[in-house]
């Protein structure tokens, strides 16, 4: 589990956070990071968006506790107050828990580098 400061949990911070971040996709997620928000917290926050074209609810809560296993250890290296929002796509319910964590931190990884002027 994330500790309740690490969790976005309204959906005004997610609709910023879709709206104002930076997006990149890999093969079974995309990922949503918004690091120019003003500090409001100490820690950065995530949140997950799983939807039933991703399966049933078996299928999403797996999906979603892989997720949030894989999130913990890659908020520590991002700066306080950023959001990201990780959103399954369908084929990440059949994808194998090493095939999730290598797009989710390629996709992070995409994510952080600056953009190009």
């Amino acid at each position: 589990m994330l500790a309740a400061a690490q969790r976005i949990r309204h959906s005004t911070d997610f609709a910023a956070t879709i709206r104002g971040g930076r997006r990149v996709g890999r093969g079974t997620v995309v990922v949503h990071l918004l690091l120019e928000e003003p500090v409001r917290a100490s820690t950065a926050r995530a949140g997950f968006v799983v939807s039933k074209a991703v399966g049933n609810a078996v299928v999403r809560n797996k999906v979603r506790r892989r997720l949030r296993h894989l999130v913990r250890p890659l908020l520590i290296d991002l700066p306080g107050g950023s959001s990201l929002v990780v959103r399954a796509l369908p084929k990440a319910a059949e994808a194998s828990f090493e095939t999730l964590g290598g797009d989710l931190e390629a996709a992070l990884a995409a994510a952080r580098k600056p953009r190009r002027q």
